[in-house]
Formats: structure tokens, C-alpha cells, sequence
């Protein structure tokens, strides 16, 4: 086989038209078949075996690119490596790294498939899949899970990082989960790009700086019975929940979820389950005489499960702040009514906070008080409520029409 080199020119690979092996020197040829394809081959001997090895076809490959080549190749010979045999190999390598591949969006369902049965409930699966679905998937879903890095993450969180901090911090979480699963699994490897400390902390602001605590525009509690008489002149079912739902100081989302299964007229209870509470532990609410006369309001009209129903199940989140709107009432936000009670309670009344927290169905955040306090208080929030149910319904004022407190006395025993 001729050691020299570069005998073929680029003229001569363009127009010669001869069926045959041409040497270009250093084990590289222009193969010409019968029907006068042309492709590059590498031809060597090895241990007395001749291999013919290609390399692509003239179409795809420059004559001075089939050079570079085979130097690749022969100095794969002078150190020992069988380049056909590499060329396979790594070949089965690109394979099986193909066929082990995931995308994002497939790990991210592998982890909550692989967690689910440790979480409370289906509501916590059904916030990963939103979040990650909502936030995670459009910027990088569809990728292969091992190219995810750092500006993929910054491109996902900035946008939400200082509008919506703290969902943001739960997705960067929940990426950064997953990702921990992908590198256990073998599917990407290195450093977690959505690691907070020593990473992300260096490119986004401390949650701590930007967070400020989202006091949902309230109703001053002096108010409360004007805007209950106005509230009542509304047409709709709207109007019935957002009633409801302030004369039971409970959430949005737990009064339009509300089911008929879940209320007891005779008990005068609303017992919310586990599943619809943001405490994921059940909510035993008292319903005063203002509260079973809406919902003996609503039962004259029930046609599906729900208490408060639109066509097929519960109102939407909007229903009641869209009543808000056309009540021009944009001043003011359906929780906001929470912050009204509490207010009124802990200016107008002696009962404890406790008792205030619990009427709210916040968690105990004092381990110690939560291990002692073991009763749900309900006695006590339904006398709370009562009297909260009388303030509604009350107009305060003086003789010259300003505003007075009213204090409610409150038995403890």
C-alpha cells in the first residue's frame, strides 16, 4: 500500500467516471461503484485482516475533510485501536444512550409516579403536575433531560421570581427534585442547576428581599353590615356563596367546592374533608342561623351535588370577584373578607386568638401549643360565630354617623 500522500485532486474526484478504487495515499480512497456513486473509503490491515472501512460519501464529505479523517483514523492504528471495531462500539454507545434518553417532561412524571403513594393526598400531585406543567414544560419540557442547565432554569423562573416569589420557590424546588432523580437514574450528570445555595443564589434575588406578605385588600369590619345589605340585593349564586362564604370566614376555593354531602342542617355543621383544606387535615365549621337560611336558600334550587352550583359542578374561582366587579367593589377581594374577621375579632371581642385561628382553620405553627391544644375548639367558634353572624347584620354608627367599635363579650368556659 503507497505511503504517499495526496495524490487525488478535487478536479479529479469531480469528474472522474470510472468504476474502481482511487488512491489518495495514507489508506484513503475514492470508491467508484458500478452505477458511478462516489464515497470515501479507509482501507488497513490489521493482524493480516484487511478491513475497508467507510467514511461517507463524496456528497457529504470534501476531499480535504476525507484527509482529516483518515489521519484520525490512522493514528487510531498507531495506538493500538481496531477503528472499525471503535466506530461500532461508540456507535452502540449513541444507541443506548438514545434508547435510555428522557425528557424533562418524562422524568418529571417518572418522580411524582415514584412519590405519590408517600404524599397526603391527590391534591399535592395535582399541585406538582400544575406547577411543572404551568411553568417548567414550555421552556424546556420536551428537552433531554441531561441539557438542562443553568440559563434553562433562569429562563423558566425569572419571569415569575418577583411577581409570584413564592410559587416560583416551589417550582425551582420541584425542578430541582427531579433533576436529583434524573442524576441518581444515571440520566444526566453533574452539579443540580436548580440548586439554590451557592448557585441560583447568586443570580436571583433572596426571596427574603422581595417577598412581601399579600394582604388581600380587606373591608373594614365597620363596614361589613352596609356591604351585607348590598350583597343581598344581588341576583345569582354568586352572591349566595360570597355571603356564605363570609358568614363562615372560609376559603374560596373551600365554599365553592362545598357538597351537600358535606353539610349537616340538623348538626348546623359544614364539615370540610382533609383533601379540600390547605391544612390537609378536616375543617368542622358551625353554621349560625344566617348561614342555614343561604343554604336552605340554595337547597330550594339544588340540581347537582354542589351547594353552590354552576352547570355541571361548583362555581368557578372567578364567579364571586367577577360579583365584586359589578358590584363596584373593585376595592376590596373575596379573602379579604378572612383579614375582616380577624380584625373584627381581635379589636371587638375577648375571645382568645386561638379560638380565632382555629374559626380561621390556620395551622399551629407552636408545636408545643398544637401538642396541648388537642380539641378543635368548636363550642367556643360556634358562639364566635354566632356573634360574628349578629355584626353582619348590625349597623353601627353613633347619633352623629361615625363609627363606633362594638365589643362582644365572649364566655370562655
Amino acid at each position: 500500500m503507497s505511503r504517499i500522500k495526496n495524490k487525488l485532486t478535487v478536479r479529479t474526484v469531480e469528474t472522474k467516471k470510472v468504476q474502481g478504487y482511487f488512491a489518495d495515499g495514507g489508506n484513503l480512497y475514492l470508491r467508484i461503484t458500478e452505477s458511478l456513486t462516489k464515497g470515501w473509503v479507509f482501507i488497513y490491515v490489521r493482524n493480516g485482516k484487511r478491513t475497508e472501512m467507510g467514511l461517507g460519501s463524496v456528497a457529504n464529505m470534501t476531499l480535504s475533510e476525507a484527509r482529516e479523517k483518515a489521519a484520525e483514523l490512522r493514528k487510531q492504528l498507531s495506538n493500538g485501536i481496531e477503528p472499525l471495531t471503535e466506530k461500532k462500539q461508540l456507535e452502540n454507545e449513541r444507541r443506548l444512550q438514545i434508547a435510555k434518553a428522557m425528557t424533562f417532561r418524562q422524568c418529571a412524571d417518572a418522580y411524582i409516579n415514584a412519590h405519590k403513594s408517600g404524599w397526603k393526598n391527590p391534591k399535592h400531585i395535582q399541585q406538582w403536575q400544575n406547577t411543572l406543567a404551568q411553568y417548567a414544560f414550555p421552556v424546556f419540557g420536551d428537552f433531554d433531560v441531561k441539557t438542562i442547565d443553568t440559563a434553562l432554569i433562569i429562563k423558566c423562573l425569572e419571569p415569575i421570581w418577583e411577581t409570584k416569589n413564592e410559587t416560583a420557590g416551589r417550582v425551582r424546588g420541584r425542578i430541582e427534585s427531579v433533576l436529583d432523580w434524573a442524576t441518581v437514574s444515571k440520566l444526566r450528570a453533574g452539579d443540580n442547576p436548580a440548586k439554590w445555595r451557592g448557585n441560583l443564589d447568586k443570580l436571583l434575588a433572596k426571596p427574603s428581599n422581595i417577598q412581601k406578605t399579600a394582604h388581600h385588600s380587606a373591608l373594614p369590619f365597620i363596614e361589613i353590615n352596609s356591604f351585607i345589605e348590598q350583597l343581598r340585593t344581588q341576583d345569582g349564586i354568586a352572591a349566595k356563596c360570597l355571603e356564605f362564604t363570609i358568614l363562615t370566614a372560609a376559603r374560596t376555593g373551600e365554599s365553592i367546592g362545598a357538597t351537600w354531602a358535606e353539610i349537616d342542617l340538623n348538626a348546623k355543621t359544614w364539615t370540610i374533608p382533609a383533601d379540600r383544606m390547605k391544612a390537609d387535615k378536616e375543617h368542622k365549621v358551625p353554621l349560625t342561623n344566617q348561614a342555614l337560611k343561604v343554604l336552605n336558600e340554595m337547597a330550594a334550587i339544588r340540581f347537582n351535588d354542589y351547594v353552590f352550583p354552576s352547570t355541571k359542578k361548583g362555581l368557578s374561582n372567578m364567579a364571586m370577584l367577577t360579583l365584586l366587579k359589578r358590584m363596584e367593589r373593585t376595592d376590596i377581594t373575596v379573602h379579604g373578607f378572612r383579614s375582616t374577621f380577624r380584625d373584627w375579632a381581635a379589636e371587638t371581642t375577648a375571645y382568645p386568638s386561638e379560638v380565632v385561628e382555629m374559626a380561621l382553620a390556620h395551622t399551629i405553627k407552636n408545636q408545643t401549643e398544637a401538642a396541648y391544644r388537642r380539641g378543635d375548639l368548636f363550642e367556643k367558634r360556634s358562639r364566635l360565630m354566632e356573634a360574628w353572624a349578629r355584626h353582619c347584620d348590625t349597623a353601627v354608627s353613633t347619633m352623629d354617623g361615625s363609627n363606633v367599635v362594638l365589643m362582644h363579650s365572649a364566655k370562655t368556659g
